[in-house]
């Protein structure tokens, strides 16, 4: 299927936005800056999109593809949940000096600076965070299934400590400018998820 150049120039405006808003947030960034990196006018922005709010939800969008996309290239190949649970924290391993989309985790950003300030990026920030944690919770199910996890086995919590963890470690790390906070707590989950092996 041929792509238009109209969706070719869509496509352009919302990967470099991508850019501009996780590098300087919702808030820091203007459509000057998009134009610039872009490399259109105000007039080819808007032939696109409405408004700024609007290119801020698709580049956000776009952002978080990237991001499950990684994901689930390193867990898709995995055959155990444990393999699968293991798989998903390793695939964030260097997120911080080198992200999927330059200045960090998306998710993390813009949810902080969403919080207050913007209630329609909250929104989609906290279905992509649903999401993310449909995944891991899925993957419990599976174990729990197959016999490798206990039929107690909490979903909900473990989907929120390997989340939360990771996402406080992206910040930690971006905050000193080093994956060695990542790097810790990438192998104390490994540790935690053999934790959760069903005793036999």
């Amino acid at each position: 299927m041929t792509v238009s150049k109209a969706d070719r120039t869509k496509q352009k405006i919302i990967e470099k936005a991508a850019i501009v808003f996780n590098q300087s947030g919702y808030a820091g960034s203007s459509i000057a800056d998009i134009m610039r990196l872009a490399g259109l006018a105000k007039s080819g922005i808007y032939h696109h999109f409405k408004n700024k709010d609007e290119i801020a939800v698709a580049a956000f969008e776009y952002a978080l593809g990237l991001i499950l996309e990684a994901v689930m290239a390193k867990v898709s190949i995995q055959d155990t949940a444990i393999d699968r649970l293991h798989a998903f924290v390793e695939s964030f391993q260097g997120f911080t000096t080198q992200p999927v989309v330059s200045g960090g985790c998306p998710i993390l950003n813009t949810a902080v600076e969403s919080d207050d300030t913007h209630p329609l990026l909250r929104i989609h920030v906290q279905e992509a965070v649903n999401s993310i944690r449909a995944l891991i919770t899925s993957i419990i199910e599976l174990g729990i299934r197959q016999g490798e996890l206990a039929e107690n086995t909490d979903r909900e919590q473990v989907a929120t400590i390997l989340f939360v963890t990771i996402e406080g470690a992206i910040m930690m790390s971006k905050l000193y400018g080093s994956d060695i906070y990542l790097d810790r707590a990438i192998e104390h989950l490994h540790q935690y998820i053999n934790s959760l092996r069903a005793l036999n």
